[in-house]
């Protein structure tokens, strides 16, 4: 029986794996001049939309480990771009709110972030971009049964 090979000229996966790969390099690009990481804009973003998440939800939404996201909140709290309170309100968990600073910084992230999503889907019609955004939806959904 002979073995079925992937042809990376036509596999959808791998370009799904190039398309984030490139993605993730433009954001990069644009972040790095505002001291960034993408980790860093991502749990700003989350923290922004989903204020009072958890070290663990902010490490689930960015996909990092606690251990990782722990380091990073350390940081922003240092720096005052997030606040948590010294003892957990309920619970163990440490609710995580952005400080005005961090929104700010923030502000600054998403236009630029905002600037490399408009680029990649320039080429696009806003029917294209509702059919991939349906088509990726739907892969993640079967990947995650």
């Amino acid at each position: 029986m002979a073995q079925e090979t992937i042809d990376l000229n036509t596999s959808l996966g791998y370009l799904v794996k190039e398309a984030a790969s490139a993605l993730r390099a433009a954001m990069e690009d644009v972040l790095r001049p505002l001291d960034m990481t993408i980790t860093h804009y991502s749990c700003l973003e989350l923290l922004a939309q989903r204020p009072g998440l958890s070290n663990s939800e902010l490490a689930r939404g960015a996909f990092v480990t606690r251990q990782s996201m722990n380091v990073l909140l350390q940081s922003l709290e240092r720096d005052g771009i997030v606040e948590r309170p010294d003892a957990p309100p309920v619970g163990k968990t440490l609710p995580t709110r952005l400080t005005a600073k961090g929104r700010r910084s923030l502000d600054a992230a998403s236009a630029a972030v905002r600037s490399v999503e408009k680029r990649m889907l320039s080429g696009m019609t806003d029917a294209e971009q509702t059919a991939a955004l349906h088509a990726l939806r739907s892969m993640v959904a079967a990947l995650r049964g």
